[in-house]
C-alpha cells in the first residue's frame, strides 16, 4: 500500500516542478499552440501558449511507477508495464501529431489515416500481449470475457481461441479509441480534461486497492475478483493521478501550458488500459461519463447536420456550446468538473453495490 502513496507523491512533485522547466524549453523553441480561426474568438488570446505538456504527465507517471518499485525493491507486473506501454505509445502518436501542428503552424497534424494507424498499432500490440503472461494461478492481465465490474459469462472466445483473440483485439481497439478520442475532445478548455482525469484515476486507485484486498489469489470466495495484479494497477493509477494533479497547477485557467494530443491520447489510452486489466470495461463508460457526454455531443452534432442540415448545438464539442452562450470559461470548467465527479461517484457506487449484493 505504501507504494501507492509513493507513486502519487513522486509523480505530483515531478509534474509540479518539472512542468515550468518544460515550459521554458518549449518557449525557447517557439513550440506554441495553433488556434483554429473557426473556434470561439476568446481562444485567440491563447495562440502561442506552449503545448505538448502531456510529455510531462507521461514522464512523471513512468518515473513515479519506477520509483515506487525501486523504493520497495519489488518487481513490476505485466499488467502495470502493458498499461504504461499503452499510455506511452499513444502519447508518442499524439506527440508526432502535436509536433507537426507546431512545425507547420496548422490546426491539423498527422493525417487521419496516419493517426488511426498509429493508435491501432499500439492498441493491437497491447491487446495481444495482454492475453499472454499468465501468473502462477493462470491469470493473464486481460481476459476475453466481457466485463462490467468483473468478468461476465459473455466470452468473446465462444467460437474458438483464435476467433476469441481476434474479437478481443477488435473490442480492445474500440475501447481504446473511444477513451483516447473522448479525452482528446474534452481537452478544449484550460484544465478541463486534466481535472476530470484526476478524479477518474483516483477512482481506479480505489478500485485497484479494493480488488487487491478482495482478490481470489489471496482471499478466495464468491465475491473475489479475478484480476492478475490489482495492487500494481493501483500504483499506476496513483502515479497518473499525481501527475495530472501536478500538471493542473500550470494547466488551470489561465493555462501556462496545454497537454496537447500528447497528453489527451496518452491519458485516454491509460484509462482504457486500466479498464481492461481491472475487468471494468463497461464501468469505464460511467466513470468517464464526462468524456462520453462530450463525445456524444460531437456525434449528435455531426449526425444532425448531415441528415437535416441543422445543428443541435451552437458548436461542438459541448463545452464550446456553452462558451457561445456566454458562459465564462472558468464557470464551464468548474461545472463540468462537478459533473465528472458525479459520474465517478456513480461508477464507484455501482462497483461497491455489486460487491455488497454479491457476484452476478
Amino acid at each position: 500500500m505504501k507504494a501507492v502513496l509513493v507513486a502519487a507523491v513522486v509523480s505530483l512533485l515531478v509534474a509540479l516542478f518539472g512542468t515550468p522547466m518544460f515550459i521554458k524549453v518549449l518557449v525557447k523553441r517557439g513550440y506554441g499552440q495553433f488556434i483554429r480561426d473557426d473556434g470561439p474568438t476568446s481562444h485567440h488570446t491563447k495562440r502561442g501558449t506552449p503545448t505538448m505538456g502531456g510529455a510531462v504527465i507521461v514522464g512523471a507517471t513512468l518515473s513515479a511507477y519506477a520509483m515506487a518499485h525501486l523504493v520497495f525493491w519489488s518487481a513490476p507486473s505485466w499488467s502495470g508495464v502493458l498499461v504504461l506501454f499503452l499510455m506511452a505509445g499513444l502519447g508518442l502518436v499524439g506527440f508526432l501529431d502535436d509536433y507537426i501542428k507546431i512545425s507547420k503552424q496548422r490546426s491539423l497534424g498527422l493525417r487521419s489515416k496516419e493517426k488511426l494507424f498509429g493508435q491501432t498499432l499500439v492498441a493491437t500490440i497491447f491487446a495481444i500481449l495482454a492475453l499472454r503472461f499468465p501468473n502462477d494461478s493462470g491469470r493473464t492481465p486481460a481476459s476475453t470475457k466481457v466485463s462490467f465490474v468483473r468478468d461476465t459469462n459473455v466470452d468473446l472466445a465462444f467460437a474458438g481461441t483464435i476467433v476469441g483473440v481476434l474479437l478481443f483485439i477488435l473490442f480492445a481497439n474500440l475501447i481504446i479509441a473511444g477513451t483516447s478520442n473522448g479525452v482528446n475532445l474534452t481537452d478544449g478548455l484550460d484544465g478541463l480534461a486534466t481535472g476530470a482525469s484526476v478524479m477518474t484515476f483516483a477512482a481506479y486507485v480505489l478500485i485497484g486497492i479494493w480488488q487487491f484486498n478482495q482478490n481470489c489469489q489471496t482471499n478466495p470466495g464468491v465475491k473475489c475478483y479475478e484480476v492478475r495484479d490489482p495492487l500494481d494497477i493501483a500504483i499506476v493509477a496513483a502515479a497518473a493521478m499525481g501527475a495530472c494533479f501536478g500538471f493542473l497547477w500550470w494547466n488551470g485557467s489561465p493555462a501556462k501550458i496545454f497537454m496537447g494530443d500528447t497528453g489527451s491520447l496518452a491519458l485516454g489510452g491509460l484509462l482504457a488500459g486500466l479498464a481492461i486489466v481491472t475487468r471494468t470495461e463497461f464501468l469505464v463508460v460511467i466513470l468517464g461519463g464526462l468524456f462520453v457526454t462530450i463525445t456524444l455531443s460531437v456525434i449528435i452534432q455531426v449526425a444532425s447536420f448531415k441528415s437535416t442540415g441543422k445543428r443541435v448545438f451552437r458548436m461542438a464539442p459541448l463545452q464550446h456550446h456553452f462558451e457561445l452562450l456566454g458562459w465564462q470559461e472558468v464557470t464551464i470548467v468548474i461545472r463540468f468538473w462537478i459533473i465528472a465527479g458525479l459520474f465517478v461517484a456513480l461508477g464507484l457506487g455501482l462497483f461497491y453495490a455489486e460487491w455488497v449484493v454479491g457476484a452476478a
